[in-house]
């Protein structure tokens, strides 16, 4: 409740500065009042970080572990408050899609140490609403007797609010794997495994640049990394595979059959008898995703005079 309250507060302090602040001149055609609002959208690309795919070895944290072939489309509207070009607070949706495979690893198979042997994939569509806040460092110099720059970079942090489900293929069919509890989620024999939520809480910093194409015309090219409180964006976390019969005891007999196929893939591409010692994730550290946006917004408040 206190991020949402500092939140609240933020935005009233924006709204009373734009209520009482004098007018100044934008320009030599437009005046504005020290907070001014715009609206937009935006589209580009979105990607993961998780247990699935990457590259070659046991994987590494991060941007060294990204591979460009799970990108996909990403879009969304927003609508902000700006203070003096200096601090923005956006709220904002974004929405796109994440995913993961390991056979994006066959060609370095061998380095792997069984992440390739594994043969686990997934997809989850992304929903996300999130305030965030822009700190334009170079607008806090006085432009008094020159004209300010066009171009503006600047650092982003927010909280999010998200949904996700990841989902994995079998015979041509799509299943959610949540309600699968393919990691024995909820399972008396594994006390310490608890069902994961399909919304929650992300933390978002970013970098971005900022350019007045136009009086009432900006455009952004940002990218924005979300910290996660979850290992399950792609479903995949415990270290080992849990022992498949007990499916039966808390799922449907239709239900407990698909879930001891998803749960375990290694043998669609062996054929033969698996080790039951390898490993299936890595629970030290969470999963997260990132945005790589192009932003057009239209500013509300400028008049010409």
């Amino acid at each position: 409740m206190r991020k949402f309250s500092l939140g609240a507060l933020v935005c009233a302090i924006f709204f009373s500065q734009s209520l009482n602040a004098q007018n100044y001149y934008y320009n030599d055609k437009y005046f504005e009042n020290s907070v001014v609002f715009e609206v937009g959208a935006h589209f580009g690309i979105m990607n993961s970080f998780t247990d699935l795919g990457g590259k070659k070895g046991i994987g590494k944290k991060f941007i060294k572990d990204l591979r460009w072939q799970t990108v996909r489309p990403s879009f969304g509207v927003y609508v902000l408050a700006n203070y003096q070009d200096k601090l923005c607070l956006r709220l904002e949706g974004t929405f796109g899609q994440v995913t993961g495979y390991d056979s994006i690893l066959k060609k370095v198979g061998p380095s792997t140490f069984g992440r390739y042997e594994r043969n686990l994939s997934f997809k989850s569509k992304i929903a996300e609403v999130q305030l965030g806040l822009e700190i334009h460092p170079l607008m806090f110099k006085d432009y008094e007797d020159t004209d300010p720059p066009l171009l503006s970079p600047y650092a982003l942090v927010g909280v999010g609010y998200y949904s996700f489900d990841p989902q994995a293929k079998l015979n041509g069919q799509w299943y959610s794997l949540q309600p699968l509890r393919l990691e024995g989620q909820g399972f008396k024999e594994y006390p310490d495994r608890k069902t994961y939520q399909l919304s929650q809480i992300n933390f978002a910093t970013g970098i971005g640049v900022r350019y007045q194409v136009s009086p009432l015309l900006t455009a952004r090219m940002e990218f924005v990394h979300r910290t996660l409180t979850t290992d399950y964006l792609d479903d995949v976390s415990e270290m080992d595979y849990i022992d498949p019969t007990l499916f039966y005891s808390y799922l449907p007999t239709n239900k407990a059959a698909i879930a001891q196929q998803l749960a375990d893939r290694r043998g669609e591409l062996s054929g033969d008898v698996v080790n039951p010692n390898q490993q299936r994730g890595n629970p030290k550290n969470n999963d997260s995703y990132f945005t790589v946006q192009l932003k057009i917004g239209m500013t509300i408040g400028r008049q010409r005079r």
